[in-house]
């Protein structure tokens, strides 16, 4: 479904599902430079985009590498804004729409916001949509179901 509704897409973990992923060239490798962290070493990022394998490095351990967020660690998958601002960067523009159908904690639209773009997130956990919009200072959109 993500296909049919966005043109370009980044997806974290993306060797798990390579079965329903088509081949790209434009793999990135997020070296961790954990350390002797409990934490894998990297992680591997499938993307959309043309282009060659990238690796990038940004400092990861987990809730210990929050220091950019006062929020400490909130959610199970969360990622530095770092990461997400790295993407959000490098592959749009302002006039873009960001969409996150994994919203967690709100990393991909606090990152959208520090870098003025637009962003949707959706979240299936009720607390997390609560987190994410203290988060970034906003209020959650109710649907009536």
């Amino acid at each position: 479904e993500i296909f049919r509704v966005s043109r370009n897409q980044v997806i974290f973990g993306g060797n798990y599902f390579t079965k329903y992923l088509p081949p790209t060239s434009a793999w990135v490798v997020w070296d961790k430079n954990n350390g002797e962290s409990t934490f894998g070493d990297g992680e591997l990022i499938w993307t959309s985009f043309k282009g060659a394998l990238r690796i990038i490095t940004i400092n990861w351990t987990g809730s210990a590498s929050l220091k950019e967020d006062t929020i400490g660690k909130i959610h199970p998958t969360q990622k530095p804004i770092a990461i997400v601002g790295y993407f959000i960067h490098k592959y749009t523009s302002r006039d873009d729409l960001i969409l996150d159908p994994f919203m967690g904690s709100g990393t991909t639209i606090r990152a959208s916001k520090n870098l003025n773009r637009k962003c949707i997130g959706i979240e299936i956990e009720g607390k997390y949509c609560e987190i994410a919009a203290k988060r970034c200072s906003q209020s959650v959109m109710r649907l009536e179901v």
